[in-house]
Order: structure tokens, then C-alpha cells, then sequence
């Protein structure tokens, strides 16, 4: 009795350390280079890692949302991979600096053209996006992801709230508040012009105490030269007495 009890204990216990040792299931996931605010433009990462001892990752999908379409996607250049950008008619046209958009970016596909992703290797591919929506928190990004053996993982399932994270959960991208100005730049020309503003001001006041003390100078410089002519003067009046004592 009590040796099938302790080898229960046993049993229990390195089931429970297998469990803590073992690795966390990594999947296809994206993150901004820095912040990914509302209504501005963001370089995001898709981190596709390789989760299979004897194959390579070959080949990456990324579906874009419809419901929140992107009018500008521009892919950073990879060596050893083949970009391909694909668009598509917008059923409502959005507008962008101005102008109205009638298509987007639904999906960009890498092709690797050597060795793609080798076990044991994960690998970041780049994109340059805008403008992001004001009316969401997040993205979601559907990929799809294919290794040298033909396998294909699909990483396309939503995280509902409360839930446990799902077994191929989608890319995800938060969103984070508006700013001032979506692309950095406006408020760094108010900046400057403040600068230069306050610049400008200071130069005046500058050069208006020089002036005022090149006024006062001159009056005092006009002061001690009549001071010594008088005292000149003076000086020659009484020489002119003395002699003539």
C-alpha cells in the first residue's frame, strides 16, 4: 500500500516538473518599433519563429483587416526573400492626406529563395504602415505560415476576452492614443518656430541693451571730455595769472 502510494507521489511530481520545464508554445506575433498610435504611421514586426526540428519556414502570409483597411503598406527590403504586395478595390473609398484612396493592401507574402527559417531560428519581417484607424484599439493580422515539408500552421484565430489564449492565436497589434500630430512632424515645426520665435526675441532684446548702453556711453564719454576742456581751461587761466604776478 504504501509503495504504490509513494509511486504515485512519484509519478505526480515528475509530471508536474515536465509541465514547468517545458517550453512556452511560441507563435507568429507583431510588434511596432516604438509606438503604434492612432491615426499615424508605425514600422511593425512580424516575429515568425520555427517551431520544428526538421524543417524550415519557407513561406509567410499576412492578411490584413478588412473592416479597417491600410492604404499605405511598404515592406522593408530582405535578402534571401521575395516580397510580394497584394491590393485590392475598396467597396467604400477612404480618404488620406487630402486625397481618396479606392484600393488597399489586403496581404503581403514572403517567399524565401534559400534557406528561409532553420530550426532552431525565428525571423522578424518589417512593414511600414499607415494610416492606422482611430476607431479600434487593436489590428488583427490572419498568417499563415509554411514550412519546407509542405505543413501549413494558420495563425488565424481571434483572442476573445475572458478566454484562454486560443492554440493558433492571430497577430494582434495594440493601438495606442492619438497624438497631436500622426507624423511627428507638425509639432516638430511648432517647436521650432517657437524656438526661433523665442530666438528672435531674445536677439531684440539684445540688441536693444546695446543700444541703450551705447546711448549711455556716448553721454557719459560727451560729460568727461567737456569736464576736461573745462578743466583745461582753467588750467590755462591760471598759468596766464601766475606769469603775470
Amino acid at each position: 500500500m504504501k509503495a504504490s502510494r509513494l509511486a504515485a507521489v512519484t509519478a505526480v511530481a515528475g509530471t508536474a516538473v515536465l509541465a514547468v520545464s517545458s517550453p512556452a508554445f511560441a507563435h507568429v506575433s507583431v510588434q511596432p518599433e516604438g509606438a503604434a498610435a492612432k491615426g499615424g504611421y508605425a514600422v511593425i514586426d512580424f516575429k515568425v519563429p520555427n517551431e520544428r526540428d526538421n524543417a524550415s519556414t519557407t513561406k509567410v502570409e499576412v492578411n490584413f483587416p478588412a473592416d479597417h483597411p491600410l492604404a499605405s503598406v511598404m515592406p522593408q527590403p530582405m535578402a534571401g526573400w521575395k516580397i510580394e504586395v497584394t491590393k485590392a478595390k475598396l467597396a467604400k473609398p477612404m480618404e488620406m492626406h487630402g486625397e481618396k484612396i479606392s484600393e488597399a493592401v489586403t496581404k503581403v507574402t514572403w517567399t524565401a529563395e534559400d534557406k528561409g527559417v532553420e530550426p532552431g531560428y525565428f525571423q522578424k519581417f518589417p512593414l511600414s504602415v499607415g494610416a492606422l484607424p482611430e476607431n479600434t484599439d487593436e489590428l488583427v493580422f490572419k498568417a499563415i505560415q509554411t514550412y519546407s515539408d509542405k505543413e501549413v500552421v494558420r495563425w488565424i484565430e481571434v483572442q476573445q476576452k475572458g478566454q484562454e489564449e486560443p492554440e493558433n492565436p492571430a497577430p494582434t497589434l495594440a493601438l495606442s492614443a492619438a497624438t497631436d500630430d500622426h507624423h511627428g512632424t507638425a509639432a516638430a515645426a511648432e517647436d521650432t518656430a517657437a524656438k526661433t520665435e523665442t530666438t528672435a526675441s531674445d536677439d531684440s532684446g539684445s540688441t536693444g541693451g546695446s543700444d541703450t548702453t551705447a546711448r549711455v556711453l556716448g553721454v557719459v564719454g560727451i560729460v568727461v571730455g567737456a569736464a576736461g576742456v573745462a578743466y583745461g581751461v582753467l588750467a590755462g587761466r591760471r598759468r596766464s595769472t601766475g606769469s603775470a604776478a
